[in-house]
Order: C-alpha cells, then structure tokens, then sequence
C-alpha cells in the first residue's frame, strides 16, 4: 500500500523538526547564550529549517519507492 506523501511528510516532519530544533538549542547554549529569548529563536530557526528539509527528504524518498 502507497503511503501519502502528506502522511509521510507529517511524519517525518515531526522527526526532523525536534531534531533540528534541538541542534539549534544546543548550538545557541554553547556559545552562551543561556537566556530565554536566543533559546526560543534558536527553537524557531530550527522549526522553520525543517520545512524544506522535510520537503526534500520526503520527495527522495517518495522517488526511491
């Protein structure tokens, strides 16, 4: 049974986001910035990084199946 891209990209979407956003978090608090505010741009940048990645994994994929 084919999967959706949709379906699929909502799930990948939810893997790649917290991981990226994750990455940023952790790139934003080794340079020092401890605070809430670069915290939660760092967590946005992540978020919005993740769309187009989101997108690009799942046409590869999409092709490969």
């Amino acid at each position: 049974e084919d999967i959706p891209m949709t379906r699929l990209a909502g799930i990948l979407f939810s893997i790649i986001s917290t991981t990226l956003m994750g990455i940023a978090i952790i790139i934003a608090l080794v340079s020092g910035n401890d605070t809430l505010s670069p915290i939660v741009i760092a967590a946005v940048i992540g978020f919005v990084l993740a769309i187009p990645v989101t997108w690009i994994v799942t046409k590869k994929i999409v092709e490969v199946l």
